[in-house]
C-alpha cells in the first residue's frame, strides 16, 4: 500500500497544478485571483492541519476499533472482485449516501450548522471545497471509509485510490473552469452544475446536491442548470466569520466577528496581524 500512496500523492499534486493552470486559461468567473480571500484558511487550516488530524482520529480511533471488534474482513465478501470494481462499488454507494445526507443538511436547521462553512466562500475555486466543518468530515469520512476497511482490510489499495478520486473530484466540481459537459451533465457532476449549488441564490439552496454522479439530482428532481446563465454571486446571504476557529464556534453560537474585534483587545491584535499578513501576501503574489 505504501507504493500506491506515493503514486496517489503525486497525482494529487499534479492535479492541483493542472487545475490552477486551467482556471487561469479558461475561467468560469473572470477576475478571481489565485490567492483569493480565505485561500490561506482553506489551504493551511482545512487542507493541511484539519485533514491531517482528522485522518488520524477517524482511522485510528473510530474505524480501527470497529475493525478489531467486528472481524468482517475474514469473510472475504469482496476479495474476489477486481480492484477497479471494488473502487466503483464503493464510489457509487457512498455517493448515493452523500446525496441524501447533503440534502438533509440543507433541509435541517441543525445539520445546516455542520455544512454552512462549506458555503461561506465568496469566491469559489479548486480549493473552496476543502472548507468543511469538523463534524461533517468525521461523519462522512467514517461512513465512507469504514466499510472499505472493515470488508477489505486497512491495507486495501481501495482506500488511497478512493481518497484520491474524492480529492480530485472535489477540486474539479468547485473549480473556476468554464466546463461544458454536454449530455454527460446528466450522469457526471461538474463545475457547471455544482458551482450553482454555491451561488448566493435561494433558487439553488435546495438543488444540485450530487457530488460525483449528477444522475441523483436528475433522478430525484433536484437538478438546476439554467442554460449558460451564471451565478451573480457566491457564498451565504448572512455575515460569516473569516477565522477558522470562529467558523466552528459560529456553528454552536452565533457571534459577530466585528464586535469581537471592537470589544476584545487580544482578538483585535490577532485579527490585525492576520489582515496585515494577508495584505503582504497580496502585494507579493496577488
Amino acid at each position: 500500500m505504501g507504493t500506491i500512496v506515493y503514486y496517489t500523492t503525486g497525482i494529487l499534486v499534479l492535479s492541483v497544478l493542472i487545475f490552477i493552470w486551467l482556471e487561469r486559461k479558461y475561467p468560469y468567473t473572470k477576475g478571481i485571483p489565485v490567492f483569493r480571500e480565505g485561500f490561506w484558511v482553506d489551504l493551511i487550516w482545512y487542507t493541511f492541519i484539519q485533514s491531517y488530524i482528522l485522518k488520524i482520529f477517524i482511522f485510528g480511533y473510530l474505524i480501527e476499533p470497529m475493525r478489531r471488534s467486528w472481524h468482517l474482513s475474514p469473510m472475504h465478501w469482496l476479495d474476489g472482485w477486481p480492484v477497479a470494481l471494488q473502487v466503483l462499488f464503493f464510489l457509487v454507494i457512498h455517493d448515493f449516501y452523500i446525496y441524501w445526507f447533503h440534502r438533509a443538511q440543507h433541509h435541517s436547521k441543525l445539520l445546516w450548522r455542520t455544512h454552512e462553512a462549506h458555503h461561506s466562500n465568496k469566491e469559489v475555486d479548486w480549493l473552496a471545497g476543502t472548507r468543511s466543518h469538523v463534524l461533517e468530515i468525521v461523519i462522512n469520512q467514517t461512513i465512507e471509509f469504514a466499510p472499505i476497511v472493515l470488508l477489505l482490510g486497512p491495507d486495501s489499495p481501495v482506500v488511497p485510490i478512493k481518497a484520491l478520486i474524492d480529492a480530485v473530484w472535489g477540486m474539479y466540481i468547485h473549480s473556476n473552469i468554464d466546463v461544458r459537459s454536454g449530455k454527460l451533465r446528466y450522469i457526471i457532476n461538474g463545475p457547471e452544475i455544482h458551482r450553482w449549488h454555491h451561488a448566493n441564490d435561494r433558487a439553488v439552496f435546495y438543488a444540485n446536491y450530487s457530488t460525483k454522479f449528477a444522475v441523483w439530482d436528475w433522478l430525484f428532481g433536484t437538478a438546476y442548470l439554467p442554460g449558460r446563465k451564471k451565478p451573480a454571486e457566491y457564498g451565504l446571504y448572512y455575515d460569516y466569520p473569516q477565522d477558522y476557529f470562529l467558523q466552528h464556534l459560529f456553528s454552536v453560537k452565533r457571534i459577530d466577528e466585528k464586535r469581537l474585534v471592537e470589544g476584545w483587545p487580544w482578538f483585535r491584535a490577532y485579527h490585525t496581524s492576520r489582515r496585515r499578513l494577508w495584505q503582504w501576501v497580496m502585494r507579493k503574489f496577488g
